[in-house]
């Protein structure tokens, strides 16, 4: 088993992980840009790269690439739904590199996706707060034991004064409070 060095390991399988969490996550949201941004393939490129890490294939250039592509995606496209739905693809392929430093921003890497779908279910609901938080729950069902150790492994996640941020605080103090999570998965 290959395992990336810093503050503390990583394996590649704890990556893989981290990446399916993300993944799913992005994968669910990814309408909400392709309908906004119907000629626009560098989000769903970035979720297929992240697959491919996935299912086994190692890291290459392609999860870099398709990964910064979709972040440009989402700075580029015109509503705030379509811009966290691109970001959560591109965090997607990136979680792929997630680095085993231990600062609080790697946190994002993590979670980001996950707080995005919970600010687009809020959007989507005329901005209840009661759908974010229920994305949120979701969220947290999701999270495998092996997630939940990685994520213990980094600080808290940094607070911030977007909503995003703010569901992504939220996620992240419900994972470390929880001591159920979800069963592990395996396959696409």
């Amino acid at each position: 088993m290959t395992s990336v060095n810093g503050d503390f390991e990583l394996s590649m399988d704890e990556l893989r992980v981290v990446a399916r969490y993300v993944a799913e996550t992005a994968q669910e949201v990814l309408p909400v840009f392709e309908d906004a941004n119907p000629g626009d393939p560098r989000p769903r490129a970035a979720i297929d790269a992240a697959w491919e890490f996935i299912n086994g294939a190692p890291r290459t250039k392609r999860q870099r690439v398709t990964s910064l592509d979709a972040h440009r995606a989402a700075q580029e496209t015109a509503t705030e739904t379509a811009r966290l739905a691109a970001q959560a693809a591109g965090d997607a392929a990136s979680a792929a590199y997630l680095h085993p430093i231990a600062k609080a921003h790697q946190v994002g890497h993590i979670l980001r996706a996950a707080a995005n779908a919970a600010r687009i279910a809020e959007i989507g609901a005329g901005e209840d707060p009661r759908a974010g938080n229920r994305a949120i729950e979701e969220a947290r069902e999701r999270a495998t034991p092996v997630l939940l150790d990685v994520l213990q492994r980094y600080p808290l996640a940094p607070s911030g004064r977007s909503r995003a941020a703010q569901l992504m605080t939220a996620l992240d103090a419900a994972l470390r409070g929880s001591p159920q999570v979800g069963p592990e998965r395996t396959g696409h």
